[in-house]
């Protein structure tokens, strides 16, 4: 690619639309959802598609490959339009002590799951390789969503109020594709709706802590933990019968309600600058 070219790659990008957001998911999950076809074919027999948690290997390649191979076509992209450094730079935008009270919320049912988990029903190996597996989730998901959407959203000269509603839409409709894979249409619909809430929590905790690092993080520990204390993947509400992991399914409905009401205290804007990035 010449030098004219990668300024006109890097040029549209960074001539923020919301529209080019829509472009960039639709992109990559199209993208994943080939690797998922290509892994199927190479390593499709050592998934166990009635049990996706039955051994490490089947929840390697029926899960986290795809990831491993997601990461890698995001990193790349945001390489190429030079946004790797104002991705996990500082944020633009400074959080308010209120946003805190988010975090806290988000920490509780991952330690109530932690201590509720059935380890002994999978074995070490499955649970060990969900975690690992959940670190490419937190990472791709928050790459996307809350980095590169969220910095096209601001690069287009939204409001912090749109970019977190946007940007949080935009993560919860992307779970719809899982009806495709099968899923029960009412477990789909509150898989998104409750991605919408958790997202806007994401969002949060991304400007309370000042870095996108943290919100990876802690979705990186949500999601394992939550697969592990159901048993399956996008469970709306888990299927928990411990009384440790009951206390931790009303925060799903917590985070939708709160998800909401936040939108009316969000404030301020990041100014778009000349060379793509950032500032208050």
């Amino acid at each position: 690619m010449n030098a004219t070219e990668t300024s006109g790659w890097k040029s549209f990008w960074n001539r923020g639309r919301w529209w080019k957001a829509i472009v960039a998911v639709v992109a990559y999950l199209a993208l994943y959802q080939l690797a998922g076809f290509g892994i199927a074919v190479v390593a499709g027999d050592q998934v166990e598609t009635g049990n996706l948690l039955a051994t490490p290997a089947s929840v390697f390649f029926g899960l986290g490959a795809g990831l491993v191979v997601g990461a890698v076509v995001l990193v790349g992209f945001a390489a190429s339009v030079g946004w790797l450094r104002p991705l996990f730079s500082r944020q633009p935008v400074a959080g308010r002590w209120w946003m805190w009270i988010f975090v806290v919320l988000l920490v509780i049912p991952i330690v109530l799951r932690f201590a509720g988990i059935d380890y002994d029903s999978y074995g070490t190996g499955v649970v060990v390789t969900m975690l690992f597996t959940g670190l490419f989730i937190g990472f791709t998901e928050e790459l996307l969503y809350r980095g590169i959407v969220v910095k096209i959203l601001r690069n287009a000269g939204h409001r912090e109020l749109s970019v977190a509603a946007l940007s949080s839409l935009f993560f919860a409709l992307s779970h719809s594709i899982n009806i495709f894979a099968g899923q029960p249409a009412i477990t789909v619909a509150l898989t998104v709706v409750f991605t919408f809430g958790f997202g806007m929590m994401m969002y949060l905790v991304m400007r309370a802590t000042g870095n996108i690092v943290w919100a990876m993080l802690i979705h990186a520990i949500t999601d394992p933990t939550t697969i592990l204390a159901s048993g399956a993947l996008d469970a709306s509400t888990g299927a928990a019968h411990s009384p440790i992991l009951d206390l931790a399914t009303p925060f799903n409905i917590i985070f939708v309600i709160a998800g909401v009401i936040v939108l009316f205290f969000i404030r301020g804007k990041a100014e778009p600058v000349a060379d793509g990035l950032t500032r208050r």
